[in-house]
C-alpha cells in the first residue's frame, strides 16, 4: 500500500516545477498602481521623459519600457512634444537594461545611459533630467452650468458604470452615460492608463472616449509612438492627432474636448458633419476637425443625441473628473 501512495507524491514533486513555472507565466503583467509596478522591477521608474534645462533645452527623449528589460529611447529636437519639439524627424534608439541603468547605443556607436533619474551621453553638452508633466487642465472644476457625470462619489450617471476594483474613487472604462441625448456641448475627460510594457499596439491599455456614442477619441498607451489616427488623441481610424502628447502610463491625462453634432435637413439627410475640437494634456490636436461618419462600433449617424461613452475594451483604464456643459 505504500508504494502504491508513493507514486502519486512522486508524480507530485515532479510536476510542481511546471506547475509553478505556469503559474509564473501567467501572472498580470498589467499594473495599476506605481506600487505594483516598483514591486515587479525598474522598469517603471525608468522609463519616463527627460530634458534638458537653460541654453540645453533643446532636446527631449521619451524612453518607453518595453518589457524583457529592453527600452526605447525617442529623441525630439527643440524638446519634448508640445514643449518645444520643432516637430522634425525624431531618432529612435534601442537599448538593454543592466541591473539599475540602461545602455543606448546612438547612431555612430556613441553610448548613452540611462538611470531613473538622468540620461547621459544623448546631448553633449549636458545631463538630460526626468521630468514629470501635468496637464494645466488636471482637476479642473466644472463649472457652475455643468452637468456634472462622474466626481468619485458614485456612477449613478453610467450604465454599466464600476468604480476600480482597488478601492479607488475612479471610474472603471466600460459604460455610457444613461442620458443619451447630448448633441452640442464641451466636456472634460481625465483618464489614467495602466503600465502593460509587454503590451503592443492596440492590445496597450486600450480604450476610448465616445462623443453621441458614435465618434470615438481613442485612448491607448501611445507614449513616444508616432501620433496616427489609431493611437491616443486620434479620431479614431480617421483623423491623427497634430502632436502626440500621450504621457507614460499611470499619470493623470485629461481631454478637453468641443463638439458639434452633425446637421440635418428635414428629410434626414446630413447637410453637415459634426465637428471637433480636442485638447490632450492642455496642447491642441483637433482645431474644428469634421468628422465624416461614425468611427468603429459607433452608432449609426442621424438627428438624435447620444451618450457619452467610455468604452471598455479589455484593457483596465479608469476616469475621473468627467463633465459635460451643454450648448
Amino acid at each position: 500500500m505504500k508504494k502504491r501512495h508513493l507514486f502519486p507524491a512522486l508524480l507530485a514533486l515532479t510536476l510542481a516545477p511546471a506547475l509553478f513555472a505556469a503559474d509564473a507565466k501567467t501572472k498580470p503583467s498589467t499594473y495599476l498602481t506605481p506600487e505594483e509596478s516598483r514591486a515587479a522591477g525598474p522598469d517603471f521608474d525608468l522609463q519616463g521623459e527627460f530634458a534638458g534645462e537653460g541654453d540645453n533645452a533643446k532636446i527631449g527623449v521619451q524612453v518607453i519600457a518595453l518589457g524583457n528589460d529592453t527600452f526605447r529611447a525617442v529623441v525630439h529636437h527643440g524638446g519634448l512634444p508640445g514643449h518645444g519639439w520643432d516637430k522634425s524627424a525624431k531618432i529612435e534608439i534601442e537599448g538593454k537594461r543592466d541591473g539599475e541603468k540602461v545602455e543606448f547605443t546612438l547612431p555612430g556607436g556613441a553610448k548613452a545611459m540611462l538611470t531613473k533619474d538622468t540620461l547621459t551621453g544623448v546631448n553633449e553638452k549636458s545631463t538630460l533630467k526626468k521630468v514629470h508633466r501635468q496637464s494645466p487642465t488636471l482637476g479642473a472644476k466644472p463649472p457652475a452650468d455643468a452637468v456634472v457625470l462622474f466626481d468619485g462619489s458614485n456612477v449613478d450617471a453610467w450604465a454599466g458604470g464600476h468604480l476600480d476594483e482597488l478601492g479607488r474613487k475612479i471610474l472603471a472604462s466600460g459604460s455610457k452615460t444613461k442620458r443619451a441625448d447630448f448633441q452640442n456641448y464641451t466636456l472634460h475627460v481625465e483618464f489614467l492608463l495602466p503600465f502593460k510594457p509587454i503590451g503592443r499596439g492596440q492590445d496597450r491599455a486600450n480604450s476610448g472616449v465616445y462623443m453621441q456614442d458614435r465618434y470615438e477619441v481613442q485612448v491607448l498607451d501611445s507614449f513616444g509612438l508616432k501620433g496616427e489616427n489609431n493611437e491616443c488623441g486620434g479620431i479614431y481610424s480617421k483623423t491623427k492627432p497634430d502632436v502626440n502628447m500621450c504621457f507614460p502610463p499611470l499619470a493623470w491625462q485629461t481631454y478637453d474636448i468641443d463638439f458639434t453634432a452633425a446637421k440635418f435637413d428635414s428629410d434626414g439627410k446630413k447637410t453637415k458633419n459634426a465637428v471637433i475640437t480636442v485638447k490632450h494634456n492642455g496642447v491642441l490636436i483637433h482645431d474644428k476637425t469634421e468628422i465624416a461618419g461614425p468611427t468603429g462600433g459607433g452608432k449609426k449617424e442621424d438627428p438624435s443625441g447620444g451618450a457619452i461613452q467610455l468604452q471598455g475594451h479589455g484593457n483596465p483604464v479608469f476616469y475621473q473628473n468627467v463633465w459635460i456643459v451643454t450648448k
